[in-house]
């Protein structure tokens, strides 16, 4: 009885789809990776902005009642949190209104002139400025299978002199 011996290309069958199958999970991985990256890259900076948009909304702007919810809003683009990023959102948003020495301004004047005139007179009711800082912010990945790279963003303060308040 002769033996047979598999012909070459019956020992290759497997070989490509288990090269695929690891070249497609690194390839896949790396993809993958850098879109987190990406998207932490992006939250760092934001914080940054959302900051600097809600300073500059509160210091140009009066609001009657010293709801700030809307600043908050314009600053995350329109929402309650920020596209691509709901780590960040009105909840993460303090703003507080300054006197002329740092304090917060109480009692809160009731209109942009009266603003002016209690500048004018150095009292603790005058708003000089505005400080909005962001804070608790962490980074969570988007595929949930790695809910131990969650990293704290740092928190961020900006502090806007007062302009015309609408006034």
């Amino acid at each position: 009885m002769a033996l047979t011996h598999p012909s070459p290309r019956s020992r290759q069958a497997g070989a490509a789809a288990v090269e695929f199958a690891v070249v497609a999970t690194a390839f896949l991985l790396l993809v993958f990776a850098t879109m987190e990256i990406g998207r932490l890259m992006y939250l760092f900076n934001s914080v940054q902005e959302v900051t600097r948009r809600a300073a500059r909304q509160a210091a140009v702007t009066w609001t009657t009642t010293h709801q700030t919810t809307a600043f908050k809003q314009d600053a995350l683009l329109g929402g309650d949190t920020l596209p691509a990023g709901g780590e960040v959102g009105t909840a993460n948003l303090q703003i507080q209104y300054l006197n002329l020495s740092g304090a917060t301004t109480s009692p809160m004047p009731v209109s942009p002139t009266d603003n002016a005139i209690q500048c004018e007179n150095l009292t603790s009711s005058c708003i000089a400025s505005v400080r909005v800082s962001l804070s608790g912010v962490t980074y969570s990945p988007m595929v949930g299978l790695l809910p131990y790279l969650a990293i704290p963003l740092p928190a961020s303060t900006v502090t806007a002199p007062v302009e015309s308040l609408g006034g």
